[in-house]
Order: structure tokens, then C-alpha cells, then sequence
């Protein structure tokens, strides 16, 4: 009979299993098993602040239009150059003129014919009547005389009428500017054909105040509405261009659009800003900055310590060895930092590094704590 001795890693498990039952098991420790987290803290201050929210914005002429002839033709001159500064009726483009100048030469001889067969049954008229009363001639011919001496002044009528038209014509053959501003670079040449309300000839912008629209949401209207309505301060619209510089000239709300967009939500606001030196120019992108509650001294907190959750905007306020959610309610965001308006006060501590692990309540272990700067704080 063979006799079976256990094998070397049979005897291995067995020790480890002895060893392992004589010993209790080891709770771990740290903070996600209940232990204490570590973090650093942030004293909340106030610091003055002055709040602006910003929109990009597009600059657009509060008077503008393109220019079309009402007639056709060939161009024969263009009185102006391209760019140039231009004064209300000034004369910028000519059309063809000699077929305009026949037709209205004409008009007004069948005018002249018109108006000397109108003396002429006139003349008539008062000849049958003379005799009508000394019985001399028949009362019929003289109701004629009458029907003729009115269609002859029809067709005076119809005459004049022909003579506007082609007044009206020859006086459409030269474009003139409808009021003083800058044209714009010409697209169409001497020589070029033009068809009525069709060829665009040039743009004309107005100069003085300027206009920049922005989107808002829905949301804000009520806010609009009443700038809009009440008294704006001069410093409420400011502009910053495209490079970054600051446009030296406040601006005014002027209109909000009629309706809101039923896709987008939103509306457009015009805002009117003084032009003397031609800065903005149609088309030019720019950042409307309009100013908002956040002004004067204003609680301030490291935007890092500021945690969202289902569209709530909360920190965790120290509250001795532990941690509370507190909502809070923002303002302006600038730099690092941001305005509560609603939720803390100044002297609250808060958690800004380790707030991953924390939860409603946690045990916290604190590190130097951060104190609040001094420094006043321009938001942007």
C-alpha cells in the first residue's frame, strides 16, 4: 500500500490559512473609510468690484441702404470715388440719358398739341353757344361741341401725366445720395449695363452716433426693459474692439427688437455709440460690456471652491471639524474669482482644494488656510 504525503504548496496554503485565523482583520484607514480629509480653506472678504456682463456684438450703421437705379441703361459717369465722403443729393452715378431726354421732349410737345386742340373746340363751343341762343343752330351740335371741348381736356391731362413720367425718368438717370454719409467700393463701371431694381450700383452708410447689436436671452428682457425705460448711466454701455483696446465712447440702449425667436430664444439689442472719428465701421466685430448689480463691495470666493450639481451652485462651508453644502447664488466672474451674491458672508470659511472627496457633512482635516486678498478687483 502506497501512503500519499502532501505536496509543498499544499503545506503553504495550510500555514497561511492557520496564520490568517489567528489574527483579526485590520480595519483600513482613510477617507473613504470615514476618516478625516485633508484640505485647504479660504476665508471669505469683500472686495469692490465693479460687475459687467459681456455680449460680442456686430457694428451696423443706423442708416444704410444700398443704391439701384430705376431705369435701365448704360452707365456714361461716376461722379464720385470709391471710399469717399458723400453729401446728401450730391451726384454719384449717370445713366444713359439721351433716350430719357427724347421721351420727355416728346412728352412735352404732345402736351403743347393738346393743349392748342383743347383752344381750338373751345373756340367752337363758344361760337354754337352764341348761336344756339339766337336759335341759329342745332342744340345737338352743340352738345358736341361740348363732348369734344372735355375729351380734349383729357387728353391735356393724359398729356401732363406723360410729362411727369418722363420727367420722372430723366430725373431717375442720375443717382443721387439720399443722405450725407461714406460710399462704399463701386460695382459696376463706366459702360456697364444696369437693369431697374436689379444691378446693385454701391452701398452708402451714415455717419455720427453708430449702432452695435448683441443677442440676448429671454431671460434678461426684463432687465433691458428697464434700462430701456428708466434712466441709463453713462457708464452702463461700454465697448471693447476687436484688439482689445477700449472704445472711448459710452453708449446709449436704443432699441430692443420686437419679438423674441421661437428657435432661439433670444432677441436683438441695439445700443447707439458717437462715431466723431470713424473708429467703427460697418460690419467690425466688437464686446458690448453692460454693467450689472455687482457693483461697490461685494463677497468674493476662488471660483474653484464653487461646485455644480442638477443646475445649483454650492460650496462646503467649514463648520468646526466638518463640512456643509451651502447654495450660493453667482454674479460676475473675474480672474480667478467670483461674486456671491446671495448664500455667504464675509468671514465664512471654505473648502477650495480637496472638494472632490468631500460629501454632505465629512470630517476634514484643515491645511494653512488661505486668507482673502486685499486688493480691489475690476471685473471683466
Amino acid at each position: 500500500m502506497k501512503i500519499h504525503f502532501p505536496t509543498l504548496a499544499a503545506l503553504t496554503i495550510s500555514s497561511a490559512l492557520l496564520v490568517s485565523c489567528g489574527k483579526k482583520d485590520a480595519a483600513p484607514q482613510g477617507p473613504m473609510m470615514g476618516g478625516p480629509v485633508p484640505v485647504n480653506t479660504y476665508t471669505v472678504s469683500e472686495e469692490h468690484v465693479v460687475g459687467t456682463d459681456s455680449y460680442p456684438g456686430t457694428v451696423v450703421p443706423l442708416n444704410e441702404v444700398e443704391l439701384r437705379p430705376q431705369v435701365a441703361g448704360y452707365i456714361t459717369q461716376i461722379f464720385v470715388k470709391d471710399g469717399q465722403r458723400v453729401t446728401k443729393g450730391q451726384k454719384l452715378y449717370e445713366i444713359d440719358r439721351t433716350k430719357y431726354q427724347a421721351a420727355y421732349g416728346q412728352a412735352q410737345a404732345n402736351v403743347r398739341s393738346a393743349q392748342a386742340n383743347l383752344n381750338r373746340v373751345q373756340k367752337d363751343l363758344e361760337r354754337y353757344e352764341n348761336l344756339a341762343k339766337q336759335d341759329a343752330i342745332a342744340r345737338q351740335r352743340v352738345d358736341y361741341a361740348r363732348a369734344d371741348v372735355e375729351t380734349a381736356r383729357a387728353q391735356v391731362a393724359v398729356a401732363r401725366a406723360q410729362v411727369a413720367s418722363a420727367g420722372t425718368d430723366l430725373g431717375y438717370s442720375i443717382i443721387t445720395a439720399p443722405f450725407s454719409g461714406t460710399i462704399g467700393i463701386s460695382q459696376v463701371r463706366v459702360g456697364s449695363q444696369v437693369s431697374p431694381g436689379q444691378t446693385l450700383l454701391n452701398t452708402i452708410s451714415s455717419e455720427g452716433p453708430t449702432a452695435v447689436d448683441f443677442v440676448i436671452n429671454e431671460q434678461e428682457l426684463p432687465r433691458f426693459n428697464r434700462l430701456q425705460q428708466g434712466k441709463q448711466p453713462d457708464s452702463t454701455f461700454t465697448l471693447t474692439l476687436a484688439n482689445g483696446s477700449r472704445y472711448p465712447h459710452t453708449g446709449k440702449l436704443s432699441a430692443i427688437d420686437r419679438a423674441v425667436g421661437l428657435q432661439t430664444g433670444t432677441i436683438t439689442v441695439r445700443v447707439s455709440f458717437p462715431n466723431p472719428d470713424r473708429q467703427l465701421v460697418a460690419g467690425m466685430t466688437a464686446t458690448v460690456n453692460v454693467l450689472n448689480q455687482d457693483i461697490g463691495q461685494q463677497i468674493t470666493l476662488p471660483f474653484k471652491a464653487v461646485t455644480e450639481q442638477l443646475g445649483e451652485f454650492f460650496v462646503y462651508k467649514v463648520q468646526g471639524d466638518s463640512v456643509q453644502q451651502q447654495n450660493i447664488q453667482l454674479g460676475t466672474r473675474f480672474q480667478e474669482k467670483i461674486v456671491a451674491r446671495e448664500g455667504l458672508k464675509a468671514g465664512d470659511v471654505i473648502v477650495v482644494e480637496g472638494i472632490q472627496k468631500l460629501r454632505q457633512g465629512a470630517k476634514i482635516q484643515v491645511g494653512a488656510p488661505q486668507a482673502a486678498g486685499g486688493a480691489p478687483a475690476g471685473a471683466r
